[in-house]
């Protein structure tokens, strides 16, 4: 009997080691340089008034990006395709056109990290983001899908840097225990920025992109239904560990940035200098390491997804298995992708914190209408089969909808009242 058991346990443990990855991967690629200036900025702003938000924003995130890899796993299809074949071109066509600017804002942050991650090591961004974008390229057009993964993985585990720097920070660990379970009261939601925040904080953890990419990942690696449950697990503990790190994040820069009165951070890069006489030197290299890991390590992905996204949609073929003659749109997209994104960050005098910071709020204003495709086509049990949603996942799905549309609308209320 305990032979027996211990066999069926290697057996799952084999199982779930093989599919391991895009769900991995995908969430952690959430905290990418824009993810990070945003946590980094809500501590610094608001302190732990906004660590309320992350423990509906972990559950929404794992059931949105669970219901990404089911379908991903149940069709053999990219979600781009899965919209295509049941919406019609025509709204394909604009979902795309719409990815496809969200997502370059995106990818322009990504190298706007890189350039002052390596700063505060004195290196000029005029060297670093070329070199870098060259690295980026190379990986998935040089290297093949289970290599590139590997890549991913180590970079993924690479976020521990922020714990660290998070308890090096030396928060009121109780204090931020609270906050974490305790709403703030009303008054706090009408503070100017306040609801914009929060509306950013959504959309840099659940990005439309990330749903995209996942379910590509997960029909690229091979992963069908009967590997379906070891992939949830991967994306469970993708999304759980995603948003520890974000919690450390926030919580460092509320314990240093904004109990010392650093309210308004210009970029990552400032939140990880101003960390520096405040939380020491253990803390400023670990932040400065763990924002040059996450940008690079982005860079590489949302061009991919990006890529994916387009030509899944357009009807292109796409894929870091096939070589570059085999799909010319897909990496042609990507190269450009990189080249333009690289290049902006070397304009003198680009407002980036507003191009980051903004690009993560129309992320969050643009996740309900997709949320809506998305459940349209899993709820499709000429679809989907048995595997459609379950009632509780229907309720979390369609709740998180409803509350980004209705935070969405107020706050644009409030934009246009002058108090946004």
């Amino acid at each position: 009997m305990p032979m027996k058991f211990l066999r069926r346990w290697r057996t799952q443990f084999l199982v779930l080691f093989a599919v391991i990855g895009p769900g991995f991967i995908t969430a952690n690629v959430d905290n990418d340089a824009n993810g990070i200036l945003t946590y980094s900025q809500a501590g610094a702003q608001f302190g732990n008034r906004i660590l309320w938000t992350l423990i509906p924003i972990t559950i929404a995130l794992i059931v949105v990006q669970e219901i990404s890899a089911r379908m991903g796993a149940v069709t053999g299809k990219g979600l781009s395709d899965l919209i295509r074949e049941e919406f019609g071109f025509r709204i394909t066509f604009f979902m795309m056109l719409g990815v496809l600017l969200i997502n370059f804002g995106n990818i322009v942050g990504e190298f706007a990290g890189i350039a002052g991650s390596l700063e505060l090591f004195s290196v000029s961004k005029y060297i670093s983001v070329p070199i870098c974008a060259v690295i980026v390229w190379l990986i998935p057009v040089k290297g093949q899908y289970k290599t590139v993964e590997k890549v991913f993985l180590a970079a993924s585990f690479f976020y521990v840097t922020y714990i660290f720097a998070g308890v090096f920070a030396k928060p009121a660990w109780l204090e931020a225990m609270v906050d974490t379970v305790k709403i703030p009261p009303r008054s706090t939601f009408f503070q100017d920025g306040y609801l914009f925040m929060v509306i950013g904080v959504f959309g840099t953890t659940i990005a439309p992109w990330m749903q995209f990419y996942l379910q590509s990942s997960i029909v690229e690696k091979g992963i069908s239904k009967r590997q379906y449950k070891a992939s949830r697990l991967d994306v469970i503990f993708g999304c759980v560990f995603t948003d520890v790190v974000a919690w450390f994040i926030i919580v460092a820069c509320a314990a240093t940035l904004y109990v010392h009165g650093f309210h308004n951070i210009s970029t990552a890069k400032d939140a990880a200098e101003a960390l520096h006489p405040l939380a020491g030197d253990y803390a400023y290299i670990l932040f400065a390491m763990g924002l040059f890991n996450a940008s690079l390590f982005a860079a590489s992905i949302l061009p991919l997804s990006t890529a994916y996204t387009v030509c899944e949609g357009l009807g292109f073929e796409s894929g870091v298995g096939k070589k570059f003659a085999e799909a010319p749109v897909f990496y042609w997209l990507y190269t450009i992708l990189i080249i333009a994104g690289a290049g902006v960050i070397l304009i003198p005098n680009l407002p980036l914190i507003k191009i980051a910071i903004w690009s993560q709020v129309i992320n969050g204003v643009a996740v309900p209408p997709l949320l809506v495709f998305m459940l349209l086509l899993v709820n499709n049990k000429g679809l989907m089969g048995e595997y459609v949603n379950s009632r509780l996942f229907n309720v979390i799905a369609w709740s998180t909808t409803g509350i980004m549309t209705a935070l969405s609308i107020a706050w644009f209320w409030m934009w246009g009242s002058g108090r946004g």
